[in-house]
């Protein structure tokens, strides 16, 4: 679910998405100590386009073009999506998505301008970590319990105990979080964008953002035919990601995998 421009709810899917995150981060725990392979990606993507880059074993890193609604406050998103798939897309949720929650609100994959984030905002974020499963197994089975979770569009995390939560919902979260444990580390740094920036007061939320905006190389570009939005679009990016996979990754050999500690 995305922001529609209505400020209370957008405070309660904030604050609701702030304790799923506290929750999630503490039943997967920190990622043990030891040595992984360390991959650097880069590339450049343009609005509506889509980038990617194979990183060995059959995974994609995908930067995805946010489609944005056909009318209303929707039509004004830009940005990007950051995924990790197969080779053969697996379908949703990647499995970037199912190792950094929250799912339901802002969330670090999303850069774009979402959930009432300004291109200014979106571009101030940055850089970006993440974390993403490596193993098929894991992944399909964090998949299906995703699934299990889902009502109306949103994962309902469920606590033995909790209100309205059934005992089935919180072993399918338990169980969903022990995977997030098996998953590595990620970075995504914007090196250098083109937007349109959105004329809006800056979120609450988003306002040390804003403040970071200028250290990120960036161009502001005129807005079409003239019209200023309160949001603004990302026009372009440019961008390098940095793996942390696991030890005896067998990453293509054009990547010059390093062998390094492991990321957090």
């Amino acid at each position: 679910m995305k922001q529609n421009g209505t400020g209370w709810r957008m405070r309660c899917f904030f604050v609701l998405g702030l304790t799923a995150l506290i929750a999630a981060q503490s039943r997967a725990g920190t990622p043990p100590a030891g040595t992984c392979q360390r991959v650097v990606l880069a590339g450049e993507v343009t609005e509506g386009q889509e980038w990617r880059a194979a990183f060995g074993q059959g995974w994609v890193f995908r930067v995805l073009p946010i489609i944005p609604g056909k009318s209303g406050p929707e039509a004004s998103y830009s940005g990007w999506d950051l995924v990790v798939d197969r080779e053969q897309p697996a379908g949703f949720p990647d499995a970037l998505l199912l190792a950094t929650p929250p799912y339901n609100s802002i969330n670090e994959h999303e850069v774009g301008t979402t959930f009432g984030l300004r291109a200014q905002d979106a571009v101030g974020w940055n850089p970006r970590s993440f974390r993403f499963l490596t193993a098929p197994g894991v992944f399909l089975e964090s998949q299906q319990l995703y699934r299990q979770l889902s009502k109306g569009g949103q994962v309902r995390l469920a606590v033995a105990g909790q209100a309205g939560g059934s005992e089935p919902e919180a072993r399918a979260t338990r169980r969903l979080m022990e995977l997030a444990q098996q998953s590595s580390a990620g970075e995504f740094h914007i090196v250098d964008a083109h937007l349109v920036p959105g004329i809006a007061d800056a979120a609450p939320y988003a306002e040390n953002w804003a403040l970071a905006a200028s250290r990120t190389p960036h161009t502001f570009e005129p807005a079409t035919q003239g019209k200023s939005t309160p949001l603004g679009e990302l026009r372009w990016m440019k961008f390098s990601i940095t793996l942390w996979l696991p030890g005896a990754w067998n990453a293509p050999r054009e990547l010059h995998a390093q062998r390094t500690a492991c990321g957090e």
